[in-house]
């Protein structure tokens, strides 16, 4: 090779060097600029007064469940129609619709055909007087007169059908919901439907002390069928998505920052992560929504 051939190789060779340089650069500074993009600085007092809260990534145990449906009922003996013992008139009524009784308490007072001497009708339980058909001065017959109803626990009946029966046995953890609220609790026992029913009860019993649920009220339940070992795993009220990128905000100090996951396995409240995030991660967990539309609104403007 000649010396002229020699240096415009050798110029060549620096030529394209450089523009290799140049592009790695340029690539280097876009992404930055992205990253950038992704980026939010939010000052803690700030971020208090609009409701973004973090949580710490650590290992939870992902809960696989059957899902089923249903509503919420009172058992025989938690329902009570009272009559009166003998026929005769009524003297006096002690309660009306809506009052709380205890067992014992009186109910009415009627005088008696035969003996022509009054007697009292108490409460055989405690509840809430739901019926009234008696008044004063009426004839108590066989009658029902008063109702109550014990709403201090109720069931909820939850149809299984056919391809959720090998997966579902007694004591099984259950979440009761109606949307709104939510009871952690136990599979009582799993019954037979009605004969011409395609399908099995599961019976759940729901503490009521508090009087927040209610006979008829629809609900909806989650059965724990499988747990696995704990793995990482975040909470699914932080998952956003950028440029069609799943992912969620991470927070360093006063700096909110959209990183990326892969995901795996989930439950109602947590889904697994593979990679993107380490263990011991503050994440933010409520209105990371806020944080994404600030992203976006910025993106907007910086396109125009």
């Amino acid at each position: 090779m000649t010396m002229k051939q020699q240096l415009i190789v050798t110029l060549t060779v620096l030529l394209l060097c450089q523009a290799s340089m140049t592009l790695a650069d340029e690539t280097h500074q876009h992404h930055d600029e992205h990253e950038e993009q992704y980026s939010l600085v939010i000052g803690d007092d700030i971020a208090s007064s609009t409701g973004i809260k973090t949580d710490i990534s650590r290992p939870h145990r992902i809960k696989q469940t059957a899902r089923l449906y249903g509503n919420l009922t009172t058992a025989p003996e938690q329902t009570s129609h009272v009559r009166a013992r003998f026929s005769g008139v009524i003297h006096s009524v002690a309660v009306n619709i809506g009052d709380k009784v205890e067992a014992g308490d009186l109910l009415a007072i009627v005088e008696s055909n035969g003996s022509l001497k009054n007697y009292e009708i108490r409460s055989p339980i405690s509840g809430s007087v739901i019926q009234r058909h008696a008044n004063v001065g009426e004839v108590a017959r066989d009658q029902v007169l008063l109702s109550i109803v014990n709403t201090d626990y109720l069931w909820a009946e939850l149809r299984v059908f056919p391809s959720q029966q090998t997966s579902l046995r007694a004591d099984q953890h259950v979440f009761i919901s109606d949307g709104t609220l939510r009871f952690d609790t136990k599979i009582t026992h799993i019954l037979p439907a009605e004969q011409s029913s395609p399908y099995r009860i599961a019976r759940v019993r729901i503490n009521n002390i508090d009087d927040r649920w209610f006979p008829g009220q629809l609900v909806q339940a989650d059965v724990v069928i499988k747990e696995f070992d704990p793995i990482l795993a975040l909470r699914k009220s932080a998952l956003q998505s950028l440029d069609d990128k799943l992912g969620v905000f991470v927070k360093e100090a006063e700096v909110y920052r959209f990183i990326p996951i892969e995901t795996g396995r989930s439950d109602a409240d947590f889904i697994e992560v593979i990679s993107g995030i380490s263990a011991d991660t503050e994440y933010v967990v409520t209105n990371s929504y806020l944080l994404k539309a600030d992203i976006e609104k910025s993106e907007s403007s910086h396109d125009h």
